[in-house]
């Protein structure tokens, strides 16, 4: 009886996370992204259709779903995407089934977005979203790392640094706020909030059977 217990329990169904990870940029966000994606197997990233044209070295539905503007339209006409924008003149958007297919069957999806399109993407699925803040240890250090980036002329740097102080302007819309001192502990902290997420009451839509079972 223990045994069958277990083993309905190591298959307890729940539904999937939401995952956003938003920062000025410089403070640390691909990477710990990247990061994440390489240690933990239950979790992937949403991949965005933009009408952008594609680079070189990108390759269509693992870094954009690439579109053309007719289409994108007519996705945002038909509450097909989650959220969406435009930004320099391209569109970007999540599209919505194969993010409610993954959380529906389990699987936790992480979102690359700005707080505008965290600010969309809780009024669509607010009760699966969980987001973090990514700050940077000091305004000294952001500008060191925009500047290591290659040689921006000072007005490009400054024009970055004021874009950067406005998104961290709406850190306090998130439900998390972690700071990228070290890159190892701030990864250690996202996976801790990960894990604490998967197990809420909400989420583990398996429990009443099993607890069902444990009391028979």
């Amino acid at each position: 009886m223990v045994r069958a217990i277990m083993s309905d329990a190591s298959n307890l169904r729940r539904r999937g996370v939401l995952l956003i990870m938003s920062s000025p940029s410089g403070a640390g966000k691909t990477t710990l992204s990247r990061r994440l994606l390489e240690f933990d197997p239950n979790i992937t990233m949403s991949v965005s259709v933009t009408t952008r044209a594609r680079r070189s070295a990108e390759i269509s539905g693992r870094d954009y779903i690439f579109i053309d503007r007719p289409t994108f339209d007519k996705m945002v006409a038909g509450h097909e995407l989650l959220e969406h924008a435009d930004v320099f003149g391209n569109g970007y958007g999540s599209p919505r089934k194969p993010v409610e297919d993954a959380i529906s069957q389990g699987r936790d999806m992480l979102f690359d977005i700005d707080w505008q399109g965290a600010d969309q993407l809780r009024r669509s699925l607010s009760d699966d979203v969980v987001s973090i803040f990514i700050l940077p240890p000091s305004i000294d250090e952001l500008e060191r790392r925009l500047r290591g980036r290659g040689q921006d002329a000072e007005e490009v740097v400054q024009r970055r640094m004021a874009a950067a102080k406005a998104e961290m302007s709406h850190w306090h819309k998130y439900d998390y706020v972690v700071i990228n001192a070290d890159v190892e502990k701030c990864l250690a902290e996202i996976q801790a909030i990960l894990a604490a997420e998967r197990l809420k009451l909400r989420r583990q839509i398996g429990l009443t059977e099993f607890t069902a079972a444990l009391l028979a």
